[in-house]
């Protein structure tokens, strides 16, 4: 995400905006890349419009749906050094600034962990930023420990999960999560362990760009190569500032915290007694972080170890075997679809890089096709199956919530089982603190959900954590399967149940806000300076607008009940055929996304929906996108 409002530094002269921000640059190589590309200015014009790119006089990197996300390079709008000092000073400050009464006298303290991503001909990585937003909150005067382990990374969950444990002010993860390679991020867990939200981004923003925050302190540079030559020859990456001992023990409590939580439901030693075989599983950790976490899991929930994809198991920052880390794009779990079938595997299950998203695959024996489930799938099973088990085992009331832009089904189960279900904005800042919000009302929150396969499952974690999925996901598998069923036949009998919901959800690959603008312009404006009526020959039966000042045509007032936001709106339309399509930008890539649902009438075939939805579908994304005209594209 970029702000665009701030003015970049110097008298808008490219060449001053460089050389500032070189002078400032904490890391030597990008310092001496830039010096070299201002140098070669005057003479190459291909030189000159890369500064131009990098060094813009408006616009910063600013908070988005997950924090901070760039490419790595330098820059105001980059992933770089200098960047992630800038930030951390104003974030250390902000923590000090809201300190609370009960805080005085403390010490504060924060929390960072990162991953394996790097730009080597940059001199950029994940842990070099996360050294560096050590040595700034300890130069605040705040304490800070820096998650590390010694075979291989910490997954984004634990980092949420030791903010929290150890009331701690602050924590951050370094991580770009299923971006392509050469992004990376910078992720803000508050002291509940939820992603920061509004105002705390815009209050964390403005104390970032105070000028005192904005140059560095001292030199970290220098003192991060004091550190370097102090341990040379000691096989430490991390120059003694992480802490591996207090990291393992965190971890310890992690996994003893999901034991202890309920989620295990005890299906292994059913299994076992009943000398019944489960399915065998492939997992594979994309390229990323999850494997060593996986592993740990299938011994907390006592499972049968899965067989890992041995081409992916192992961090590796170029993501070798994809084209993007992501499990949801088409092609991706490829891979691990092939190693299941030649070692007879009925089901594949994918992290993320980062460990906190889960993706679920399964072949048909009969016809030996593979089911890709979708995030909303993925969802309610997990819902309806921690209401079967763990919710059998709360002493209070309980509740789930999901994403307006997920499924609807969720919410029809909790209607029929006579559970609490809330809709939350998009993204995983609004479904924490929305579980947090709700186990402070005296529910007992076990399942927030988002369809971009996020899930956080129980109470041990206020994020998405695909680690804990992974773990109930085998969980359910294993029971559904024992009853001769698989996941696909299981899915059909929630249908059967519940209803049918059919949903065609996807993006457009879309570079410019102002199409976005323009596109939701259309909605608010196309009936004669008003709200639009119809799309092609469906009459439009309500809409709400969660732009600013925001719209809810089913409200007394007109007024939604969700959040505003002029930054990051979204438009959701229904139509008199039952179908609701949804419509935002995405605040980590570059993408305008759809989300299409239809309900099924008793009696009607999921085929004959699956066939009105389409249709829908097109006259909606036609009709309201105009992808020719606004030049969206799709991959």
């Amino acid at each position: 995400m970029v702000n665009n409002e701030r003015k970049n530094s110097g008298d808008c002269s490219l060449a001053d905006r460089a050389r500032q921000w070189a002078q400032m640059d904490p890391n030597p190589t990008t310092k001496a890349f830039v010096l070299e590309l201002v140098s070669q200015m005057d003479h190459d014009e291909n030189v000159k419009s890369d500064l131009e790119v990098m060094f813009p006089c408006y616009g910063r990197i600013g908070f988005g749906t997950a924090g901070l996300r760039a490419k790595m390079s330098p820059g105001p709008l980059g992933m770089n050094d200098l960047i992630i000092v800038q930030t951390t000073q104003g974030l250390a400050r902000y923590c000090q600034a809201q300190r609370g009464i009960d805080e005085e006298g403390k010490k504060l303290s924060a929390v960072v962990g990162f991953d394996h991503r790097q730009n080597p001909s940059l001199g950029l990585s994940s842990r070099s930023f996360a050294l560096l937003a050590k040595l700034v909150f300890e130069e605040s005067g705040m304490d800070c420990l820096l998650l590390d382990v010694t075979d291989g990374f910490v997954h984004t969950p634990l980092v949420a999960f030791a903010t929290k444990r150890l009331g701690a002010a602050v924590g951050c993860m370094i991580t770009a999560s299923h971006n392509p390679k050469l992004d990376n991020g910078f992720k803000v867990y508050w002291k509940d362990g939820c992603q920061i939200r509004p105002p705390l981004d815009t209050q964390i923003t403005d104390s970032i760009l105070e000028a005192e925050n904005l140059a560095p302190w001292t030199h970290y540079g220098e003192t991060l190569e004091r550190k370097r030559h102090e341990n040379r020859g000691k096989y430490d990456l991390c120059f003694g500032l992480s802490d591996p001992i207090e990291t393992e023990r965190l971890a310890n409590e992690y996994f003893d915290a999901i034991k202890s939580s309920g989620l295990v439901s005890g299906q292994a030693s059913l299994l076992e007694e009943e000398g019944w075989i489960p399915p065998r599983v492939v997992y594979t950790a994309m390229h990323g972080i999850g494997h060593p976490w996986a592993v740990r899991c299938y011994k907390v929930f006592e499972l049968q170890q899965f067989l890992s994809v041995p081409t992916q198991e192992r961090p590796d920052p170029e993501f070798t075997t994809v084209t993007f880390p992501n499990p949801e794009e088409k092609g991706a779990l490829n891979h691990a679809t092939k190693f299941a079938e030649e070692n007879c595997c009925d089901l594949v299950f994918a992290n993320d890089p980062d460990a906190d998203r889960l993706a679920v695959a399964e072949k048909c024996r009969v016809s030996g096709r593979w089911t890709v489930f979708t995030g909303d799938q993925i969802g309610t099973m997990l819902g309806h199956w921690l209401w079967s088990t763990l919710a059998k085992k709360a002493d209070k009331p309980v509740a789930m919530c999901a994403s307006t832009v997920s499924s609807s089904m969720l919410s029809a189960i909790a209607k029929k089982e006579g559970f609490r279900f809330q809709e939350t904005l998009t993204g995983f800042k609004w479904i924490g603190s929305t579980l947090d919000s709700l186990r402070s009302e005296g529910y007992c929150a076990i399942l927030g959900y988002e369809e971009a396969i996020g899930f956080s499952c129980g109470e041990v974690v206020s994020d998405k954590d695909g680690i804990i999925a992974l773990g109930v996901m085998t969980e359910l598998a294993n029971s559904v399967y024992r009853k001769n069923l698989n996941l696909s036949q299981h899915m059909q009998c929630l249908y059967d149940l519940y209803g049918e919901f059919v949903s065609n959800n996807g993006y457009f690959v879309c570079h410019d806000p102002e199409v976005v603008h323009k596109i939701f312009c259309k909605i608010r404006t196309g009936d004669k300076g008003s709200y639009i009526k119809k799309v092609g020959d469906y009459a439009v039966e309500s809409i709400r607008d969660l732009g600013v000042p925001g719209y809810d045509s089913t409200t007394w007032d007109k007024k939604p009940t969700l959040p505003t936001s002029q930054s990051s709106p979204m438009m959701t339309i229904k139509l008199a055929n039952g179908c609701i399509a949804q419509f935002r930008a995405s605040g980590t890539e570059p993408k305008f996304k759809y989300y299409i649902e239809m309900q099924g009438k008793p009696g009607v075939s999921r085929a004959e929906v699956i066939k009105e939805l389409m249709h829908t579908s097109c006259i909606v994304l036609d009709t309201l996108l105009e992808p020719d005209a606004n030049g969206l594209a799709k991959l």
